[in-house]
């Protein structure tokens, strides 16, 4: 079932341990039909060409700052995100999700008719807190300004059939307060790749 502004605001009225939180809700119109806009923070994390060559998701931990530049702007400043760019971006809300509810993230519409992706990856876990990193695209042919401060994207929230242990107790990026860069290297699947790997001619 998706919530509805009155389930929304009653969520977040209940005591802190089941309660849904959105902080700082700057305007009582972010909560709206079935949604929660969501504003853009300041700091970005802007994806950069590297001596190093291609990703290598499998070692990217060990040079991931090549990969990365951090950016943080005021409010009132803004970022060109060029065609075919991807920055990374984080909301400017704080968010704790009650462990019998999930969110997906969808970019608002006014927007998209620009050329702007964002969130790639949409699905937020239940029992998730932190900031929500937003994967920011531009798919259009003119660059774009991206301004903190302003309504970048909508959480819809949907209840789940049975609780579960919670994003915060297995999430590998649990309570981030910023972007975070790809932790892709730290999946376990990797020692299994990489004993089934063919040896290549330098070996």
């Amino acid at each position: 079932m998706v919530l509805g502004e009155q389930e929304l605001w009653e969520r977040m009225d209940r005591r802190l341990e089941d309660r849904l939180v959105v902080t700082p809700l700057l305007s009582a119109k972010q909560v709206s039909g079935g949604s929660v806009d969501v504003r853009l923070g300041t700091e970005f994390i802007v994806l950069k060409r590297s001596a190093r060559g291609p990703i290598n998701p499998m070692t990217m931990s060990e040079g991931a700052a090549d990969y990365q530049e951090r950016v943080v702007l005021d409010v009132g400043q803004r970022m060109v995100l060029h065609p075919n760019q991807l920055v990374l971006g984080a909301t400017l809300e704080f968010l704790q999700i009650p462990a019998d509810l999930m969110a997906y993230v969808i970019g608002r519409s006014s927007w998209g008719r620009l050329g702007l992706i964002v969130a790639t990856a949409i699905m937020v876990q239940p029992g998730y807190r932190g900031s929500l990193t937003l994967e920011l695209a531009n798919l259009g042919d003119t660059p774009i300004y991206l301004y903190p401060g302003t309504r970048i994207a909508q959480l819809v929230f949907h209840t789940v059939s049975s609780l579960t242990a919670g994003y915060a107790q297995q999430g590998k990026y649990s309570g981030p307060v910023g972007p975070e860069f790809s932790k892709l290297a730290q999946d376990p699947d990797w020692k299994n790749i990489q004993g089934l790997a063919l040896p290549t001619d330098d070996e």
